[in-house]
């Protein structure tokens, strides 16, 4: 699904729907070492995804290597990409571009299902809050609140490489346009300044089926003497 979201030529993504067999035996030493005191579904999805992000890197050119995370848990690509990796029950997928080609990338995935109890308040803004009960009259089979919450992990996921640093939930303020699969995130706090512009919007785009919600966000390079989009 969430290969639909991106642009080919820009990004390429992988996905798988199982677990490979033994985690341990698709990860290099380091990565084991990284997750050896985990329980097995985790080290399941650790390894999995992995295997998601060397296939998609190897459309690139790229040979496989060690995919560790830094002190946040961010995933540390090579040198000249940027990516980013999504896990949920049933589904893990893994997205990466040139850095020549884009800013930064972030993808999440989750469950088509409600929210856990609390949640909701911890994410979501006044407005997001009224805008959601609009959107499940119009669509009630997508839980919207989980696809909100996905939005908000991509926005992360875009945001944390250009700057290094946490953003809140209700630090930005999400947009979602159930006709054509659009969102957008306003931030609410000064945003990145990349190429002498400081980006205050991130487009992305969404979809839903096979029991997901999916987001996915890039940013496009700036192009040679110009400016980047937002």
């Amino acid at each position: 699904m969430i290969e639909g979201l991106v642009p080919a030529r820009t990004v390429s993504v992988h996905t798988a729907t199982r677990p490979i067999g033994d985690p341990a035996s698709a990860l290099f030493p380091e990565e084991a070492a990284a997750v050896a005191g985990a329980v097995r579904k985790r080290q399941e999805e650790f390894a999995t995804v992995r295997f998601c992000a060397r296939t998609a890197l190897a459309r690139l050119g790229h040979a496989p290597a060690p995919l560790l995370t830094n002190r946040r848990g961010a995933p540390q690509w090579p040198a000249g990409v940027v990516g980013s990796m999504t896990h949920c029950d049933g589904y893990r997928a893994a997205a990466v571009a040139r850095a020549s080609a884009a800013l930064s990338v972030g993808i999440d995935a989750e469950p088509n299902a409600p929210l856990p109890h609390g949640v909701l308040g911890k994410i979501a803004l006044p407005a997001e809050r009224e805008r959601l009960g609009r959107l499940s009259a119009l669509r009630p089979a997508v839980h919207w609140a989980r696809l909100l919450f996905s939005a908000k992990e991509s926005v992360f996921k875009v945001w944390y490489p250009l700057t290094g640093r946490e953003l809140d939930f209700t630090e930005a303020e999400v947009t979602i346009e159930p006709g054509d699969g659009t969102f957008s995130a306003r931030l609410l706090v000064p945003g990145p300044v990349v190429d002498g512009r400081r980006l205050e919007l991130f487009g992305g785009r969404w979809a839903a089926g096979d029991g997901l919600v999916v987001s996915a966000i890039v940013l496009p390079a700036p192009e040679p003497g110009g400016t980047s989009g937002r």
